[in-house]
């Protein structure tokens, strides 16, 4: 039986973002394709003598909790850890992580590195934070022994600019669609007379603007905003406190909560710049959401014919796509039916996890 370690993302139980639910959701159908999967979690996100999760391994490190120090502290005792075990393979996430790979190809392990999106272009790094991520993407051409990309975007970028050749591998959902419940009640919400926005609230993911556009949104449904993020205290205040009455924040949500909220939207609002495909996308498509998306190339990618598009640098249109999805009932099933057939054709955690799988088992025999 194959041994892999996935390292780089905060852990399991997912509760954070998208590598942490593609590490979970993926580590449970490995396992099931006949590898045994360890995963390397935080000190501070997975509790410390928790063992294993879903049947998986977990192997729970300290790390240094700032802003640049928690990824590549984590990741540098990962790596050193996973070299001792000598597994069959790895696989890493996030570009930034490349610079200890050679830590493991000392040991033989053949690694796969999902570079994410273009991390260099998020806002809330600044010149040095940048820099890093340039020259991260320059060791992962050289270190990986197969890079992973979650979009055409993504591989279009790394073949442009050096040349790489990537293969891509997206993420999945799996609908579990809840009836209303405890949630909806203590927020106060009716099936299907709510907006939702789910993502971390860092500029590049536009919350200010979507709270900022919902001003002028007419109607008296809610904007159920989730999310938060760490070292982002003041922008978070910036939209918060002077936010319409009708917008509310419950914080992180994750979980059989996440499924209800997502189980009886209206509409989905996805507002984010950088990136390739975005798990919460793909997830609100999963499970029959109207998706109403920012117009970039990797959201396209994404939602195809399925969503109305914005976007986010002009509120107004923002504003203009709500109003069409509450007044326009007839417009609003026929996108939601989209979504649905969408994930259902390009986005089940079945066929990516068997992508996966057939992935590493030639890394790790060409290893």
């Amino acid at each position: 039986m194959p041994s892999v370690a996935l390292i780089g993302g905060r852990g399991i139980p997912a509760r954070y973002g998208g590598f942490e639910t593609l590490m979970e959701e993926l580590g449970v159908r490995l396992e099931q394709r006949g590898f045994r999967v360890t995963v390397y979690c935080r000190a501070h996100y997975t509790p410390a003598g928790q063992t294993s999760h879903r049947g998986i391994e977990l192997v729970v490190l300290p790390t240094i909790r700032s802003k640049y120090l928690d990824t590549p502290v984590h990741t540098l005792l990962s790596c050193i850890h996973a070299a001792s075990r000598g597994f069959d393979g790895a696989l890493v996430v996030n570009a930034a992580n490349s610079v200890f790979l050679p830590l493991l190809k000392l040991r033989r392990i053949p690694v796969a590195l999902n570079v994410d999106g273009i991390e260099r272009q998020r806002a809330k790094w600044g010149l040095f934070g940048r820099s890093v991520y340039a020259l991260s993407e320059r060791l992962a051409v050289s270190f990986a022994d197969t890079l992973i990309a979650d979009a055409e975007v993504i591989r279009d970028y790394y073949q442009e600019c050096y040349s790489a050749e990537s293969t891509v591998l997206r993420y999945g959902v799996d609908a579990q669609l809840l009836p209303p419940g405890e949630l909806l009640h203590q927020l106060g919400l009716e099936p299907g007379r709510y907006f939702l926005y789910v993502s971390r609230f860092e500029p590049e993911n536009n919350p200010h603007r979507v709270a900022a556009a919902y001003r002028s949104v007419g109607g008296d449904l809610p904007l159920v905003m989730v999310g938060g993020a760490p070292y982002a205290s003041a922008f978070i205040r910036s939209f918060t406190e002077s936010a319409d009455e009708r917008v509310r924040f419950p914080g992180p949500i994750y979980g059989e909560g996440y499924r209800e909220l997502l189980s009886h939207s209206l509409a989905y609002i996805q507002a984010t710049e950088v990136g390739g495909t975005h798990p919460a996308l793909v997830e609100a498509m999963g499970y029959g959401n109207c998706v109403v998306v920012n117009d970039t190339p990797e959201n396209r990618e994404t939602a195809g014919v399925a969503g109305i598009y914005f976007e986010a640098s002009r509120p107004e249109t923002l504003t203009a796509a709500l109003d069409r999805v509450r007044t326009d009932s007839v417009l609003t099933e026929r996108c939601r039916s989209a979504a649905a057939e969408r994930a259902r054709q390009h986005y089940s955690w079945e066929r990516i996890s068997d992508q996966y799988a057939e992935m590493l088992r030639r890394l790790i025999a060409a290893g």
